[in-house]
């Protein structure tokens, strides 16, 4: 059976996804939950495009041990350099190099001939051969290039040192008989082509990502891009959890499959979506709440005799136990650590600390503390202390049916200063949202309000997702609360604080990267 190696860019082409924008305590986390999951290699980012994505992908590639971490670059030497000085501490660095190759993109973008596309490709793998052990070549828009074209410059990157092909759907635009043929094609035509990994890298805007990419693998490809829970630009990308179930459940079509540790598939689908803000829709394949959920009474009549007469892919498999131990407030510290060490982290004793005393408040509130409270706490600490400019200390909200929502709200600036605001507002959430942006002392921009619970029952916890523009900058944020009022608050402090943390490592706004 034919070894697929899985490529995650969720950490480069999903934090690409409108509003979504990762401090460098979260690229960590996920990383560290990336590696956990067995992904082969991991795309933490471009390190050409800010010091903040070089730190982070520096700081990936020097703890990451399990997988390869690699970084992003146009051919351009400048670039090559950074993603060096970066990637140089892992244990694998490697290079992820691209140029564009179809006619549209040499024509507009490029304005470069296609024999000057073809010599700055060679020129910059050979380049790159000289630092990274492992490069990787993308053709930008393959699936819209000539076939004949790529032909040629594949042959002669290889030749260069490339020991990977990528050819990415770079705007979705490919169908699976298309796509068949041109890795057929080229894998019969490019005299070299056995000294090279092919690789798919499919996005989302004809919803053929997938598809497109098991098509591909069944054509030869050695390599599947993709992100967790198919987010990226537009549309998004492939999503991984289904690419790697597909194989792994329809291993005797595709004979293939990956490394892949399955059962921690769930937990990264929620950390990704709790971190990014973007939630999983219930019925999303493999990671949705409704994937496991039979209403109709024929159907549950048959999983309750036999589980495979309506379940191909069993809980289990992804993660999804029935069988959690809860915790309560008679809990004890130990039993605390190992809850925290089987969902995955590896906490400080600071960290711990913290926690647990958020967890011992938590439990006088609620009778059963459960994983995802504790995963709700625990991404909560570790990705606050990056973002902390203004904090929330003491909030109070007045509302009747009869009176005018007025809300107090005490918080710290990022002077330490004490500051005390009163405001109203057509409703609760509106009066504390005007209250902290009189305490700001400039527009605040509320774009997106989502709130949701954490588990069932009165006592849940609140989560709250917020999408704002502010100093002409667009950011996300999320709080976590008993109260709702609270968790919008902290929401909405976090998000602009996210505005604050990217202007101490300002990314370029012209600076999109289309592969």
């Amino acid at each position: 059976m034919r070894k697929i190696n899985v490529f995650d860019t969720t950490l480069r082409d999903g934090e690409q996804s409108p509003g979504v924008n990762l401090n460098f305590e979260e690229k960590l986390q996920i990383a560290a939950q990336l590696d956990r999951l067995g992904v082969d290699i991991i795309e933490a980012g471009f390190p050409a495009a800010s010091e903040g994505d070089f730190q982070s992908v520096k700081a990936i590639a020097e703890t990451v041990k399990g997988s390869s971490v690699t970084g992003l670059s146009r051919s351009v030497k400048k670039e090559i350099d950074a993603a060096w000085e970066a990637l140089k501490g892992g244990e694998e660095p490697r290079l992820h190099v691209f140029i564009a190759t179809s006619p549209i993109h040499m024509t507009h973008k490029l304005r470069m001939t296609p024999d000057q596309v073809i010599e700055n490709a060679v020129d910059s793998v050979k380049y790159a051969k000289q630092r990274f052990p492992r490069v990787q070549w993308s053709a930008e828009d393959a699936c819209r290039s000539d076939i004949d074209f790529l032909a040629r410059i594949i042959e002669k990157v290889i030749d260069a040192g490339a020991e990977v092909i990528n050819l990415p759907d770079t705007v979705g635009y490919i169908t699976q008989e298309e796509i068949r043929h041109m890795f057929t094609y080229l894998r019969e035509t490019v005299p070299n082509i056995d000294k090279a990994i092919l690789s798919t890298h499919c996005h989302d805007d004809l919803g053929m990502a997938v598809s497109n990419s098991l098509a591909a693998v069944e054509a030869g490809a050695g390599q599947v891009e993709c992100t967790i829970n198919g987010i990226g630009e537009r549309a998004g990308n492939a999503s991984l959890e289904e690419i790697a179930v597909a194989l792994k459940i329809r291993n005797d079509f595709y004979n293939a499959e990956t490394g892949l540790t399955l059962n921690e598939i769930k937990r990264t689908s929620s950390l990704v979506s709790k971190l990014t803000g973007m939630v999983v829709p219930n019925n999303k394949a493999v990671v949705g709440d409704n994937a496991f959920a039979h209403e109709s009474g024929i159907h549950q009549d048959g999983v309750l005799k036999e589980s495979s007469t309506y379940e191909i892919i069993t809980p289990d498999l992804v993660g999804v136990s029935a069988n959690r131990m809860v915790l309560g407030k008679l809990s004890g510290r130990h039993a605390f650590k190992e809850k925290i060490e089987s969902l995955g982290y590896n906490a400080t004793e600071e960290e711990l600390n913290k926690v647990f005393k958020a967890f011992k408040s938590l439990a006088d509130k609620k009778k059963e503390i459960t994983d995802e409270d504790i995963f709700a706490l625990m991404t909560e600490e570790k990705a606050g202390e990056a973002v902390k400019y203004y904090e929330v200390e003491a909030l109070q909200v007045n509302y009747g049916t009869n009176n005018i929502p007025t809300a107090a709200v005490t918080m710290l600036n990022p002077e330490g200063e004490t500051i005390q605001e009163a405001a109203t507002g057509s409703g609760s959430v509106e009066a504390v949202y005007n209250t902290i942006e009189r305490i700001i002392g400039k527009e605040v921009k509320l774009k997106d309000y989502r709130i949701q619970s954490i588990t069932g029952g009165r006592d849940a916890l609140a989560e709250v997702y917020v999408q704002i523009e502010y100093e002409g900058e667009e950011a996300s944020g999320r709080g976590t609360a008993n109260d709702v009022l609270e968790a919008s608050a902290r929401a909405y402090i976090n998000s602009v604080n996210r505005v604050l943390n990217r202007k101490k490592w300002p990314r370029p706004k012209t600076e999109k990267i289309h592969v």
